[in-house]
């Protein structure tokens, strides 16, 4: 799945909505996706940085429609031109020294969030953030980024348009 911060409104709406009903919970959909927009001004503040790392899968999942997905393509691309934001991808080609894992964001070295399906576990405690920097920094070894990361996604691009 792509980060939040990156996602488009309709590709935020269609994740919000299967969640909704994978946990079948009622969901102000709509709130939840004008919040996750909302947050997104942040990719334009100068004080800010952004390092993030996707699997090449998230490029090719069709969680939504795939003209929501083209578009959320289309975003990427922008994003990897942005000051603040450093993108990674990590191809499916990659030579991996740890296997694939949950998701997980390290905020300024001292606290971690992992999500799985029911949950955020927010860990702070020294030992577990740094093997979460350990896990950041082997993955990102085995990411590509700039034109490389543009590459990728203009690729997925194009097979999502031939099919």
């Amino acid at each position: 799945m792509i980060f939040g911060i990156l996602q488009t409104p309709d590709y935020a709406r269609s994740i919000f909505t299967r969640y909704a009903e994978l946990q079948r919970s009622p969901r102000d959909t709509e709130e939840a996706v004008r919040s996750r927009m909302k947050r997104q001004e942040a990719l334009y503040d100068s004080s800010k940085r952004f390092h993030l790392i996707l699997w090449e899968t998230a490029l090719h999942a069709l969680v939504c429609p795939p003209s929501v997905l083209a578009a959320q393509l289309d975003r990427l691309v922008g994003a990897v031109g942005l000051d603040t934001v450093e993108l990674g991808i990590i191809p499916l080609s990659a030579s991996l020294k740890i296997p694939p894992a949950t998701a997980f964001w390290i905020y300024d070295d001292h606290e971690v969030i992992v999500e799985n399906w029911h949950a955020e576990l927010w860990i702070d405690d020294e030992a577990s953030v740094d093997t979460y920097l350990r896990v950041w920094r082997t993955l990102s070894a085995s990411a590509v980024y700039g034109v490389d990361a543009q590459n990728l996604i203009s690729a997925a691009r194009r097979t999502l348009c031939s099919r």
